[in-house]
């Protein structure tokens, strides 16, 4: 079952959890974290809404999450707050005897969903049979575990934005073109940052099962998935023109998820991680447009009221489907944990897992 189809399910939560008051549900978690101790791990992702992220044990991106929760082996259970892919990227690293629960089964992720195995597999014999043997898979870690499994089986590896370029560069290493899912700016932001032409680089398109590209199929290095992020993707040269004008002084920092031309104008472009540290290590007084989520914009411009910051976007909107896992949904899953239950628990069956812990394993290998 995909996370669209658990989207159009009855949300499960009842109905006493939304008229509790927010005091009331601080409270309670508070109490039941402190009950549970040693036996809870509550990661948030940087994306998380204040009201989760201030009982979070660790928060940020969703590799860092995974891995911390793997380091974590007294947790019996981990309540991960971000999206599917990423409690399933957790519930692969972790013991068999850790229970990863996701607090909303809705949380998802548009960009994951972009790429399903069915549509992976048709991709994958059609470019076989144009290309040959010569085509390694890399996969973004923002993809179901189906997809990184299938990386992993075809001897690819996960990327994250932080790691890409030198996953891209040990990629090539290994065959002669690389197929990048399922975020084509990623990859073609990462690829053109390796000396690669825009004209080397083809474009997937899953719906039509077609590669879109003009000119001699020899000349392709770089295959990238038709995908993206709706949140990076709504970041436009025209926010930037805006911006500039009405802040001559400003620096543009955007997240490599965003199009090529907004990444191509900006003065800097980097992960969630890089963009939180180029902000921290910045002089007072220096002005800051962001081009990223807005929940973690937000919290920097509370973190740094020496400098001016402000969203490239001022009408962006947070992550809606991250946004799903709030504090009723927080308590709710802590209140069925105490009581023995394991709802909304996420599981990657065995042979999935297997795969896709040889796609993560290669990645953290050259991390």
């Amino acid at each position: 079952m995909s996370i669209l189809d658990v989207l159009h399910k009855p949300v499960g939560i009842p109905e006493q959890y939304r008229t509790l008051s927010e005091e009331v549900m601080v409270q309670r978690v508070s109490e039941i974290k402190k009950e549970l101790g040693e036996r809870l791990y509550l990661p948030a992702h940087h994306y998380q809404k204040d009201e989760v992220v201030q009982f979070a044990d660790s928060t940020g991106d969703s590799l860092q999450l995974a891995q911390l929760a793997a380091e974590n082996k007294k947790a019996e259970y981990i309540v991960f707050c971000g999206v599917h892919f990423m409690a399933e990227t957790a519930d692969i690293l972790t013991e068999d005897d850790q229970t990863v629960i996701l607090p909303d089964m809705r949380a998802g992720c548009s960009m994951a969903d972009m790429a399903d195995i069915h549509q992976t597999e048709r991709a994958w014999k059609i470019l076989m049979e144009r290309f040959g043997d010569t085509i390694l898979p890399l996969t973004y870690v923002n993809s179901t575990a189906a997809i990184k499994s299938f990386v992993g089986e075809n001897g690819g590896a996960t990327v994250t934005s932080s790691n890409a370029t030198a996953m891209v560069e040990w990629a090539f290493t290994q065959k002669e073109r690389i197929l990048f899912l399922p975020d084509q700016h990623l990859g073609r932001n990462t690829a053109y940052d390796l000396g690669i032409p825009l004209e080397a680089m083809a474009v997937w398109d899953p719906i039509s099962d077609r590669l879109e590209y003009e000119g001699d199929y020899e000349n392709v290095k770089v295959i990238l998935w038709k995908g993206h992020c709706s949140v990076h993707e709504k970041f436009t040269l025209d926010n930037i023109s805006e911006i500039r004008r009405d802040l001559p002084d400003v620096n543009v920092i955007v997240h490599p998820e965003c199009t090529f031309e907004v990444v191509q104008q900006s003065d800097y472009a980097g992960s969630t991680k890089m963009i939180i540290e180029t902000i921290e290590n910045a002089s007072p007084g220096t002005s800051w447009a962001i081009g990223t989520e807005m929940n973690l914009v937000n919290r920097i411009i509370q973190q740094h009221p020496d400098k001016k910051i402000v969203s490239l976007n001022p009408n962006m909107c947070p992550c809606l489907t991250m946004n799903r896992i709030d504090l009723p949904h927080l308590l709710w899953s802590l209140d069925e944990i105490r009581e023995g239950k394991k709802t909304n628990q996420i599981t990657v069956d065995e042979k999935t897992a297997r795969f896709a812990k040889d796609a993560l394993n290669r990645m953290l290998e050259r991390a």
